[in-house]
């Protein structure tokens, strides 16, 4: 009797993990969050292929071009029923920067990040919530750093209207060296075809003694199985006569 009262457990631990994974959700691609917390005993593990973002401008009467590649990584793993430990980390970064018929190369390493991320339970089926409280630790090189940390409080709170489409709103707010930002990222998310699914998101951050900044993104995921996803997106910076755009492919998978 013991011996199947253990088989029994094994079976129904194995079939809750089992449900949870495939509610599971990964963060990339995009800047808003999503709610899905990684499993207990499961890693999740997002890397970018590689992101890049291209900035171009007017300094004393002279065009700017900067060109910037990064292989950003974030891995989770859930600690308990609900909460998940984020380790981040910016990656190696080469840059390119041009200006008035100069070039100037460089490469190094960008900051870490780590975070604990928290799921609400607002006892709906369509309606979720997470809390993420993170720290950029600024360990990168000069160039490729924040130069002080920053610490930070997202929420997410994500809608299912369907099987088809879904929408979510993500606020952030953050502190570097006593000065604040709030950032607001509403996203609507969409299925295309088959495995296919894409998403849209509108960017709006406001930094202490800083204009406001305006954004979109949009992108596409093709989930391979419940496990592992691949993704491509692409964003725009909508600040002035500045051109800044941004975008990446990226893989993630859950182990």
């Amino acid at each position: 009797m013991k011996k199947i009262g253990t088989l029994s457990l094994i079976a129904a631990s194995m079939m809750a993990s089992t449900a949870f994974a495939a509610d599971f959700s990964f963060d990339r691609p995009g800047i808003g969050m999503g709610t899905g917390i990684t499993p207990v005993g499961h890693l999740a593990w997002e890397q970018s292929l590689p992101s890049v973002s291209y900035q171009e401008g007017i300094v004393d009467g002279e065009k700017d071009k900067t060109l910037t590649v990064n292989g950003d990584m974030l891995l989770r793993t859930g600690l308990a029923d609900g909460l998940e430990l984020q380790l981040g980390w910016q990656g190696p970064v080469w840059q390119q920067y041009k200006r008035a018929g100069a070039k100037k190369e460089s490469n190094g390493l960008g900051d870490v990040s780590i975070g604990l991320k928290k799921s609400i339970d607002l006892k709906d089926d369509r309606l979720s919530m997470a809390l993420l409280a993170k720290a950029i630790i600024a360990t990168g090189n000069d160039e490729f750093t924040a130069h002080d940390d920053i610490y930070s409080l997202s929420s997410a709170v994500a809608y299912e209207f369907s099987d088809l489409i879904g929408t979510s709103m993500t606020m952030r707010y953050e502190a570097q060296n006593s000065n604040w930002a709030v950032t607001a990222i509403p996203t609507i998310d969409y299925k295309i075809a088959g495995k296919l699914s894409g998403y849209s998101e509108f960017v709006y951050r406001k930094a202490e003694s800083q204009d406001y900044e305006y954004g979109l993104g949009t992108g596409l995921v093709y989930a391979l199985n419940n496990r592992t996803q691949l993704d491509a997106s692409i964003g725009v910076d909508l600040n002035g006569d500045q051109k800044s755009y941004n975008g990446g492919f990226g893989v993630s998978v859950l182990f």
